[in-house]
C-alpha cells in the first residue's frame, strides 16, 4: 500500500436476521478491539489521515497558536464558598491540567485573586499535573470534601474508559489514607460526620447499577451494597443535599425516575422511597428546611414544582403549576429562598421565589433580566444552604463566559469575572442573530448565528447540531471559533427537534418514530441559511448523537453540505441498539425504541441509521474523529462507516482519525485538545477553500 492510497478494509460478511430481514455486515470484524488486525487497520487509517492532511500542518500550527494566544494560560476560577472555605481552581502556563485549591473564608464576598499568585494560607487539594505524571490521558471523576472540611475523596482515570480509582486524602495532614477502591463510576457522597463515603459501580454493560457504603479506614472488601438496581433500563447515582441533611439516591431511566433518601447523620440506616417509580414520570428532590421541593412531570409535560412534607415526601402540593410555554429545568433550595431554572422561547431564565413559599413575606416571585437577545444563564456554584447571594454563569455567542453574584437583597448583578480573551478581542466587533427556518412539516426551527461585523454575505458557514436526549445547544462563546469568524465564516447552531430548546414537546417530536424530524430540521436550517443569503457553502458539524445527525444528513441530502465533521459519531445506531450486551443499549431503548423486539422500530431505525444507508451517490468530504477507549460510542462505529463510504460511495475524501489513548471526550490535556480542535478547524477552512 502506498502512502497515497487510502486503507481498504477487508470484507468478512457477517449475516444477521431480525424480523425476517437478513442483513449482511461486511465490517463487523472491526468490533473486536483486541484483535491486532483491528489495531493495525486503525493505525493505517491514522497514517492515511495524517498524510492526507499534511499540507494543513502550517495552518494547524497557526490556529493552535491563535487559540493558545487568546487564552490566559495562567488563570483561576472565581472562589466558591462552602462551610468556612473558599474553593477555587487555577491553571498555570505550560501545564495541561488544573489545580484545585482552597483558603479560609471570611464573609460572603469572594477574595480577589490574581493570576500567577497564591493567596496567603492557600491549600492545594489536588494538582492534576502531579497526579497525571507522564500519562497520555488523565481525568478526575469525583472530588468531594467531607462536610467538616477535613477529608477529600477523589477518583482518577488514566485511559479514558471512565472507570476510576477512589482515593482519600487527609486535608489536615496532607497525607493519603490507605483507602483505595478501583473500578468506581462518577460521583459520590459523604455522610454528615465524614466517617462514610458512598460511591457507585457499574455492571458488565457498564451501567451504574450499585451504590456502595465505604467506612473510612476499613477494607474495601467490607463495603456494603446499599442498593442494587436490577432493571436494566435504569441507572443510579448518589449525592448529598445542599443542606447536607439528606443523602439522595437517584434512580432513573430515560423516561422514569425514583428517588430514595436517608438522613445523612445516619449512614447505616435504610433509604426510604420518596415516591415509587411510575412509568413516564420523572422527578427530582431538594431539601428546603421544613419541607421538600419536588420537580416532576406527572400530568405536566413541561414539569411542575411541588412541595412535600418531610415525613411524607410522596405527598405533592403544586407550587409552580405547569405552563405550556415554559419548561422547568431545575430547582435549587436555599434556607431563605428558592431558585428555579427554566426555558422559554428557546432561551434559559432564572426565577427567584423569596421566602420558603411562593409569595411569602409579601414579596412576589420575579425573574432576573439579561441584556442580550440570545444568551444562556445558569445557576452555578451554589453549595452554601444559607446565603444572601446567588452565583450564576452567563454567556452568549459574543460574550465570553461570565460569573456573576446576584445579591438577593439589592437585586443587583455583580460581575465577578469574565473569561479573559487575549489578542484584543472586543465583543462589539461581532454580532449575533436569531433566525427561524421552516421545516418540511411547517414547524419553525430556531437558528442562532454569529459572525464578525463586516463579513460579506453570503459567507462560508459551519452549521452545528445535536438534537437528542432533550439536550439543548444554547448560545455560547468559543475562543477557538474566533479562528473561523476572523477568516470570514458564519457560525450557526440549528436548534432542531430532539433537543430541548423549545420545551419537552420539542424533544418528544424528535425521538422514537419521529426521529427523522431531527435530520430534516437540520437540512431545512441549512437550506434556510442559503436561501436567506447567509451562507455560500455549509459545512456540518456534530458529535456523539450529533454524529448520528451528521451521518443521517449526509445520506439524506449530501449535495447540501460542502463537508461534514463527525466527532465520536453514533453512526452504527441500528447494530448497537440491537445488541443488549453492549453498554447502555437497554437504557437507550427509551430514547430510540427497541428494534430487537419491535419490527416497526427495527424498520424505522434501519431507514435512517447512517451505516445502513450509505449508497453510491456523491458524498461531501467527511472527517470522522473517534477514540479507541470510548465507552459510549465505540470506535468501530465510525471505522465501519468510513470503510463502507470508501467502498460504496463516490465523492469524499473520507478520513478517519482515532485517538488511541482517549475516551468519549477526546484528548484530556488542554494543549492536546487545542491541537485536536486546530486539526478540525484547518480541515474546515481547507474544505471550504478559505485560506
Amino acid at each position: 500500500m502506498s502512502s497515497q492510497t487510502p486503507p481498504t478494509a477487508k470484507k468478512v460478511p457477517s449475516e444477521r436476521v431480525h424480523h425476517g430481514d437478513t442483513v449482511v455486515d461486511d465490517y463487523a470484524w472491526l468490533t473486536v478491539k483486541d484483535d491486532p488486525e483491528t489495531i493495525a487497520y486503525l493505525e493505517a487509517e491514522n497514517a492515511y489521515t495524517q498524510q492526507a492532511t499534511a499540507h494543513l500542518k502550517p495552518l494547524q500550527e497557526t490556529i493552535f497558536q491563535e487559540i493558545k494566544g487568546r487564552t490566559l494560560e495562567t488563570d483561576l476560577s472565581v472562589p466558591t464558598r462552602k462551610n468556612g472555605w473558599w474553593y477555587y481552581s487555577r491553571t498555570e502556563e505550560g501545564k495541561q491540567y488544573g489545580i484545585q485549591c482552597r483558603v479560609a473564608a471570611d464573609g460572603e464576598t469572594p477574595p480577589e485573586l490574581k493570576a500567577g499568585e497564591s493567596l496567603p494560607g492557600e491549600q492545594i487539594l489536588l494538582d492534576g499535573n502531579e497526579l497525571a505524571g507522564e500519562s497520555d490521558f488523565f481525568s478526575i471523576g469525583t472530588s468531594a470534601v467531607s462536610p467538616d472540611g477535613t477529608l477529600l475523596a477523589y477518583s482518577v482515570n488514566f485511559t479514558g474508559d471512565e472507570r476510576f480509582t477512589l482515593k482519600v486524602k487527609d486535608l489536615t495532614t496532607g497525607e493519603m489514607l490507605p483507602d483505595e477502591i478501583p473500578g468506581i463510576f462518577y460521583g459520590g457522597a459523604w455522610s454528615a460526620d465524614g466517617t462514610t463515603f458512598f460511591y457507585t459501580t457499574v455492571d458488565e454493560a457498564w451501567r451504574p447499577n450499585q451504590v456502595h457504603r465505604h467506612t473510612i479506614g476499613a477494607a474495601s472488601a467490607d463495603d456494603v451494597i446499599v442498593h442494587e438496581e436490577g432493571d436494566e433500563r435504569f441507572w443510579i447515582g448518589i449525592g448529598l443535599s445542599r443542606s447536607e441533611r439528606y443523602l439522595v439516591l437517584s434512580i432513573g431511566s430515560k423516561i422514569t425516575s425514583e428517588v430514595r433518601i436517608l438522613e445523612a447523620d445516619d449512614p447505616t440506616g435504610e433509604f426510604r422511597v420518596v415516591r415509587p417509580r411510575e412509568t413516564g414520570v420523572e422527578y427530582g428532590i431538594d431539601h428546603a428546611g421544613d419541607h421538600f421541593l419536588i420537580l416532576h412531570n406527572r400530568n405536566a409535560e413541561n414539569f411542575e414544582l411541588a412541595t412535600a412534607p418531610l415525613d411524607a415526601p410522596g405527598d405533592w402540593t403544586p407550587l409552580i403549576e405547569h405552563r405550556e410555554d415554559t419548561r422547568l429545568l431545575d430547582v435549587e433550595a436555599f434556607a431563605g429562598h428558592t431558585v428555579v431554572h427554566f426555558r422559554r422561547d428557546g432561551l434559559t431564565g432564572i426565577r427567584v421565589l423569596p421566602g420558603d413559599r411562593e409569595g411569602a413575606e409579601g414579596v412576589e416571585p420575579y425573574e432576573i433580566s439579561f441584556p442580550e437577545p440570545i444568551y444562556d444563564a445558569t445557576p452555578s456554584g451554589n453549595p452554601e444552604f444559607t446565603t444572601g447571594r446567588l452565583r450564576l454563569g452567563y454567556t452568549s455567542m459574543v460574550t465570553p463566559p461570565s460569573v456573576y453574584d446576584y445579591d438577593l437583597r439589592t437585586r443587583e448583578l455583580i460581575l465577578l469575572k469574565q473569561k479573559v480573551v487575549l489578542g484584543g478581542y472586543d465583543p462589539a466587533d461581532y454580532e449575533q442573530f436569531r433566525e427561524w427556518a421552516t421545516a418540511s412539516d411547517g414547524t419553525r426551527v430556531p437558528i442562532s448565528i454569529v459572525r464578525k461585523k463586516g463579513t460579506e454575505r453570503p459567507a462560508p458557514t459551519v452549521l452545528y447540531g445535536y438534537g437528542s436526549y432533550e439536550i439543548s445547544i444554547d448560545p455560547s462563546f468559543s475562543v477557538a471559533r474566533l479562528s473561523l469568524l476572523d477568516r470570514g465564516f458564519v457560525f450557526a447552531v440549528a436548534h432542531i427537534r430532539g433537543g430541548g430548546e423549545m420545551g419537552r414537546r420539542w424533544y418528544e417530536d424528535g425521538k422514537f418514530q419521529k426521529k427523522k424530524n431531527t435530520f430534516t430540521d437540520f437540512v431545512s436550517a441549512a437550506e434556510h441559511l442559503r436561501a436567506e443569503g447567509w451562507s455560500s457553502t455549509v459545512i456540518a458539524r456534530g458529535g456523539s448523537a450529533g454524529g448520528l445527525l451528521m451521518g443521517a444528513v449526509a445520506n439524506l441530502a449530501p449535495e447540501t453540505f460542502a463537508g461534514v465533521v463527525a466527532e465520536v459519531p453514533f453512526v452504527d445506531a441500528l447494530n448497537t441498539i440491537l445488541d443488549p450486551s453492549l453498554p447502555l443499549t437497554v437504557i437507550e431503548w427509551d430514547e430510540w425504541g427497541d428494534p430487537l423486539h419491535d419490527p416497526d422500530v427495527y424498520a424505522y431505525m434501519k431507514s435512517y441509521s447512517p451505516y445502513e444507508n450509505v449508497d453510491q451517490r456523491v458524498y461531501p468530504p467527511i472527517l470522522a474523529i473517534t477514540s479507541l477507549n470510548d465507552t459510549r460510542v465505540f470506535y468501530h462505529e465510525p471505522a465501519k462507516w468510513i470503510a463502507k463510504l470508501r467502498d460504496t460511495a463516490d465523492g469524499g475524501p473520507f478520513l478517519l482519525k482515532t485517538e488511541m489513548g482517549a475516551g468519549h471526550g477526546g484528548r484530556s490535556g488542554r494543549y492536546d485538545s487545542w491541537r485536536e480542535e486546530a486539526l478540525a478547524l484547518s480541515w474546515i477552512l481547507d474544505t471550504a477553500k478559505v485560506a
